[in-house]
């Protein structure tokens, strides 16, 4: 990647080249294939600036490099605006991870040179603090940014959440700052905070359309209602269950706001049995599927089997719901009373006792389902037919580990796959457990 000086990039050719030399330099690629052809004579330095643009936008940011020594005019092309819209800094120790680094004298001269053209932009990181330090101290550097949509990403663990919140909150001023025009944002595990938040609506209020930010311990209820109260134009929302509230709901629901598109709720606990969670009210439910009719509010659940105590008793408007842990029968028995605009239902593990009259009440009840997965359950080949037969073809994906259905009576495995495929309109088969 270094040529000329050990410079990431040649401002101009070697002193004393010759135009004749250049030329054997720029026509390789008709060598061999006698003087008529036509990249024989070809200068590829005088090919228009708009041509050369275009072959660099197939090329990797490297190889891009590389190109941009060629000659003095590529090194221009190299820097025009429109290359550095979108950029992605990749930022690692070398001892410790496996992403490839974005050069030192490349970051310094996208700060010195760039840092009003970037548009796109994120910092994917690996899971030490240091790497996570650097990309706080690149948008530190950011002050005459025009950055749109900002994504601040941990490749292993959650390194941003290593950095002093004082760091991170003064390297997000400044793009929250001198940007005002962000749209969207992704800011997971991160030590965001309420007046970072506070410093993001005041200047971006009127095109905020995404925020993603979910695992921000710092962020409290009042910070995240600050948001909704003055981005109107906020599409979709990514959060953790405890800063969910019946006034974000009303506030989101408001007559001032656009429809809300997406809700992504992570319910997580860490401590069996540690953990209280709040109940929503079905009137805060209600209004926001008032408002925005078409909203897919999907929730994630990472709990254990005795903290599901809150969810589900009334009916809630959730579209898509994934469970990483056990659930009981209890809970999807609730699921298929109470959740008649379900979509999609993932289920990672349940137990040993089959799921039949749950799998159909749901099949029943929530009209709207496509997608149904199943891990480490149990459902008899009888009742899940019966399932099966209930949906019908629109349930377009249908993932059941094998291991999962019971052969009884009258089905044995090798009859259920054909008679699960008449019923849905198309060949099907159960996953497969993988053997490595």
């Amino acid at each position: 990647m270094k040529r000329a000086g050990q410079k990431l990039v040649a401002g101009t050719e070697a002193p004393g080249t010759s135009q004749t030399s250049k030329k054997q330099k720029t026509s390789l690629c008709g060598s061999g294939f006698g003087e008529s052809d036509p990249c024989t004579s070809m200068d590829w330095g005088s090919l228009p600036h708009h041509v050369i643009l275009r072959v660099f936008q197939f090329l990797t940011l490297v190889d891009r490099a590389r190109a941009s020594s060629v000659c003095r005019r590529w090194n221009e092309v190299f820097h025009i605006p429109d290359l550095w819209r979108r950029f992605e800094f990749e930022l690692s120790q070398p001892a410790t991870s496996y992403l490839k680094s974005t050069h030192p004298d490349l970051i310094q001269q996208i700060i010195k040179r760039h840092a009003d053209h970037l548009q796109y932009v994120s910092f994917k990181v690996d899971s030490s603090t240091e790497s996570a330090e650097a990309a706080c101290d690149i948008l530190s550097q950011l002050v005459n940014c025009s950055i749109k949509t900002l994504g601040l990403i941990s490749t292993a663990k959650p390194s941003f959440m290593n950095v002093s919140k004082a760091h991170f909150a003064s390297a997000l001023t400044v793009v929250f700052v001198n940007s005002k025009s962000l749209s969207s944002i992704k800011i997971d595990d991160t030590p965001l905070d309420d007046p970072s938040l506070k410093v993001l609506v005041a200047n971006n209020s009127d095109t905020l359309k995404l925020l993603k930010m979910s695992s921000c311990p710092h962020v409290s209820p009042a910070g995240i209602l600050c948001v909704a109260d003055q981005c109107h134009g906020l599409k979709e929302l990514a959060l953790n269950y405890y800063i969910l509230s019946d006034e974000l709901l009303l506030a989101l629901s408001s007559e001032k706001h656009v429809d809300l598109e997406h809700l992504r709720i992570d319910v997580v606990s860490e401590n069996p049995g540690q953990v209280q969670f709040h109940t929503i009210k079905k009137q805060s439910w209600d209004a926001l599927v008032k408002h925005s009719p078409k909203v897919n509010i999907v929730m994630y659940f990472f709990l254990y089997e005795d903290e599901f105590d809150a969810f589900f008793r009334e009916e809630t408007p959730v579209t898509h719901l994934y469970f990483g842990r056990a659930v009981s029968k209890a809970m999807l028995g609730r699921i298929g009373m109470n959740c008649p605009r379900l979509i999609e239902l993932v289920v990672c593990a349940n137990g040993l006792q089959p799921l039949d009259d749950e799998l159909i009440q749901i099949a029943e009840r929530c009209k709207n389902l496509t997608a149904m997965g199943l891990g480490e359950c149990e459902v008899t080949c009888r009742g899940f037919i019966e399932f099966v037969k209930m949906c019908g073809g629109r349930l377009t994906q249908l993932s059941i580990m094998e291991e999962v259905l019971i052969p009884d009576s009258d089905y044995s495995l090798d009859r259920l796959h054909l008679e699960v495929s008449k019923h849905l309109g198309r060949m099907w088969f159960p996953d497969m457990m993988p053997t490595w």
